[in-house]
């Protein structure tokens, strides 16, 4: 791996746990101002003001381009997604390109993400275009997560054999880190560790009204080997995003931002 990506990798990865925690915030892209985004500004501010320990925000290039003050002074690396659809369109699965790889470079990004539907009537166009920004991260040294789900299933295989699938061909296309949904145990979550050779982060999903139920989510990743975890929703709709971001980091990491122990159970 060139120096140039494994420096801006290690800055993903928390020296400590070796594991990694990212919020999402690429979702107006995709569904507009929705609760919790509406004042970007305020959200990301309040993601530096936490305490947490947080490895990155993923955030589309406009947002990147005016989160200057409200992030001065923190150490959240930026994560520039590459990849946006609509809820508006006939096809919101099909995602494609609206930035590039030198575009997170200028930004002073330290990765790039990209979004790929398996399964999705323009699997073939997303796979293309994984491929194409793989090649540019490969040419930069940038760093590239790929979020990767499966749409039209059929009985013929197991929810984790698709997951599995998922984060492989990610591996595969050139993936440092991979985003896949979680499959539902620890045993199924080891089961899709076991068969991808990069780190395996696991989606938040949608909102959830219990916030027990979330950290069960993560204690169950975390278990069966995941690397992390990528949470938007449940972050920034939380009541209390601070307070609840603070929690997910112990959990994550198994200590609070400033190295102080603290007991998983503690977090529950």
């Amino acid at each position: 791996m060139a120096s140039g990506r494994k420096l801006r990798l290690g800055r993903l990865v928390d020296r400590v746990s070796h594991r990694t925690l990212l919020v999402p915030l690429d979702h107006g892209a995709t569904v507009g101002p929705i609760d919790g985004i509406s004042k970007i500004r305020r959200t990301i501010a309040g993601l530096g003001s936490s305490g947490a320990n947080i490895q990155g925000v993923v955030v589309h290039r406009g947002v990147a381009g005016s989160m200057h003050d409200p992030m001065h002074g923190t150490p959240m690396p930026l994560v520039l997604h590459l990849s946006a659809s609509t809820s508006l369109a006939r096809d919101s699965t099909h995602k494609i390109l609206v930035a590039q790889v030198e575009d997170a470079l200028v930004m002073g990004a330290d990765a790039v993400s990209v979004h790929v539907n398996l399964g999705a009537l323009a699997e073939a166009g997303m796979l293309r275009d994984m491929g194409a920004v793989a090649s540019q991260c490969e040419r930069w040294g940038m760093p590239l997560l790929a979020m990767v789900y499966t749409h039209g299933e059929s009985a013929s295989t197991s929810f984790t054999t698709r997951i599995a699938h998922a984060a492989r061909l990610a591996a595969e296309l050139g993936a440092d880190m991979v985003k896949v949904n979680y499959p539902g145990s620890p045993e199924a979550m080891a089961e899709v560790v076991e068969g991808c050779f990069v780190p395996v982060l696991v989606a938040g999903g949608e909102r959830s009204a219990s916030e027990v139920q979330i950290l069960d989510v993560v204690d169950g990743a975390l278990q069966g080997g995941a690397g992390g975890v990528c949470m938007g929703r449940n972050v920034f709709q939380h009541p209390d995003p601070s307070a609840f971001l603070a929690r997910l980091s112990r959990q994550v990491h198994g200590f609070d931002a400033h190295r102080h122990a603290a007991p998983l159970a503690a977090v529950r």
